[in-house]
């Protein structure tokens, strides 16, 4: 059976994408580089960062590309002024309010777009608040987050259906948070570590790569990638090794992978340190 298709008008380009496609994929169709950081390939939209906005021709306000479906006759602006002041002042707002220091992405948008951050001034900064370290396996570093849910669903009805985190707290006093603000071993946390594979900012981060960055012996620009599958069971789950220096520093799994979809279990992520014991 051939797949309904939806015409619509992107930049003044005629795009032609299958029945149910967002305006995001749409955009990716017509080569457009649409910023994101709460969407994620293997989750569902939850419209919390609002970079993606697009103008729509008759719509009141901006509409979030990756949720917003394509439909027939759409006109649809990506690069306008009002589309660049929008999503300035989200970058500004971000970059004022958190340490983005470890979001490539976000930078790479504040840099794009113009943004200053610290127009704001200094007080609108997040109230300084310690790493958590309370495992081996990794920390999270809240004064990172910009609260894209991303962890949340992905710990939740999107993967791993385990529930561990969760948005506790209303306005400014939002945050991320076990059940009753617990620490992660006494939560229904398993260490899968899919929320550190989804996080767009480092907020959440393996020990391994924050005790390397605390000692300044990370070194991303060197590292190389290696391809594998999980020797720990006959599921068949395609492993990313990421090496610098000779050593496996981070375990991840392809988004495109049928049977991770980018999620590993505990022993996939993280059960690799025995290949750098050599004695």
């Amino acid at each position: 059976m051939t797949q309904r298709t939806v015409s619509l008008t992107i930049d003044d380009a005629q795009v032609e994408v299958p029945e149910g496609s967002t305006l995001l994929d749409a955009c990716a169709q017509r080569g457009i580089d649409t910023p994101t950081l709460c969407y994620g390939e293997t989750l569902q939209p939850v419209n919390a960062c609002r970079v993606c906005v697009v103008e729509l021709e008759g719509a009141r306000t901006l509409v979030p590309s990756c949720s917003r479906k394509a439909e027939a006759g759409m006109v649809v602006l990506t690069d306008s002024e009002r589309v660049r002041t929008s999503r300035r002042l989200v970058m500004e707002l971000l970059g004022s309010s958190v340490d983005l220091s470890t979001a490539p992405d976000a930078l790479a948008y504040i840099e794009e777009y113009d943004a200053k951050p610290d127009r704001f001034g200094p007080d609108a900064a997040t109230v300084a608040q310690d790493v958590k370290i309370d495992n081996d396996l990794y920390v999270r570093d809240y004064k990172k987050c910009i609260l894209c849910y991303k962890c949340v669903s992905a710990c939740g009805e999107d993967h791993q259906n385990t529930f561990a985190i969760a948005v506790a707290g209303r306005g400014f006093d939002a945050h991320i948070s076990t059940e009753l603000d617990v620490t992660l071993p006494e939560s229904a946390c398993v260490y899968c570590g899919n929320c550190i594979a989804v996080c767009p900012t480092g907020a959440l981060m393996s020990v391994a790569e924050y005790e390397k960055r605390q000692a300044g012996t990370w070194d991303a620009e060197n590292e190389t990638v290696v391809s594998t599958v999980c020797p720990y069971c006959g599921v068949g789950c395609n492993l990313e090794l990421h090496v610098q220096d000779n050593e496996i520093v981070n375990v991840t799994s392809p988004h495109d992978h049928d049977v991770t979809e980018g999620n590993l279990c505990i022993k996939g992520r993280f059960g690799y340190q025995y290949v750098q014991n050599r004695r």
